[in-house]
């Protein structure tokens, strides 16, 4: 029985077990960071690690996270399964699937680091005391992103939009085949993919965290909801939440039409007549072409 499951939901399943890796080893950066801040027995006796530290366990999730969920094409992130979908073919009746997988394995990895590190919140802001950014001592911000207090609505979302663009860019160029860079990058794909997230925090990272991914954001602040943390998990930062929900969608669905548009040659809607509005306008229409055109191609045998 169980067997028959695997092999239906074997690729949801990678996509579960792949963001669990990748929350589990970003918030838990950040936790060790946060909670051993002024601990005389670390080295240096200011803690046990800094921001780079932090950069580096988000680098390291998603590539480990890659490796696990390799099966399922390691998306990881919404908003890269939708410009998947988009721009790439996969399969739309994919995306929910996969979406809903996400989002459960950013609650259940940001589970598993809370569970893990509860001890540490106690004893860093209070017992049974759960507070969100600014409050002093905060540590909701372990497990999901909250700006800094100055930075405008406007910039918040563009921090996330031009961050997430970015991904998406440079994942289509480390996948696009005629890319004469990529025969030799992409067995190191989630090798690049670390230096990448890496990057990402250290050059955008400050101002909102660099959620970059609402399963990572959304799935962790409601799991923090769920474990006392409070109604302020979504109004801090005046409201903030809704932003790493939206602006990674935009945000790689931009950097992917900016890839697909100057550099990109292989199939894509950017690469059709008028740039793929005629697919937004009559879509079964080109659902029926598509599927004549897949038909032809087995016939003639090059399926």
């Amino acid at each position: 029985m169980w067997s028959k499951i695997r092999a239906v939901l074997r690729e949801p399943f990678a996509e579960f077990w792949g963001v669990v890796i990748m929350v589990m080893f970003g918030d838990g950066s950040v936790a060790q960071v946060l909670l051993s801040t002024g601990q005389a027995t670390a080295p240096g006796g200011n803690g046990y690690g800094s921001y780079q530290s932090i950069n580096w366990g988000w680098g390291l999730g998603v590539m480990l996270g890659i490796y696990v969920a390799g099966d399922s094409g390691a998306y990881l992130n919404p908003a890269i399964t939708f410009c998947n979908c988009l721009f790439r073919q996969l399969p739309w009746r994919r995306f929910p699937i996969y979406l809903i997988a996400q989002m459960l394995g950013g609650f259940i990895g940001s589970g598993i680091v809370y569970a893990n590190y509860i001890s540490a919140i106690d004893f860093f802001e209070g017992h049974n005391l759960r507070t969100v950014p600014p409050a002093p001592n905060a540590t909701a911000g372990i497990f999901c992103t909250y700006p800094q207090a100055f930075v405008t609505k406007t910039s918040q979302f563009f921090s996330e939009f031009i961050a997430s663009a970015l991904l998406m860019f440079v994942i289509f160029a480390l996948k696009d085949p005629s890319n004469n860079g990529v025969p030799k990058s992409d067995k190191w794909f989630p090798l690049c993919l670390f230096f990448l997230i890496f990057g990402l925090g250290s050059c955008f990272g400050w101002q909102t965290g660099y959620a970059i991914n609402i399963a990572r954001d959304f799935g962790p602040r409601l799991m923090s909801y769920a474990v006392g943390y409070g109604p302020e998990v979504w109004s801090a930062g005046g409201y903030y939440f809704w932003i790493p929900m939206v602006a990674p969608f935009l945000g790689c669905a931009f950097g992917g039409f900016l890839y697909d548009l100057f550099i990109y040659t292989g199939p894509s809607p950017i690469n059709t007549p008028w740039l793929g509005v005629k697919q937004v306008l009559l879509p079964r229409q080109m659902v029926r072409a598509r599927r004549e055109h897949r038909r032809r191609e087995k016939e003639e045998g090059i399926v």
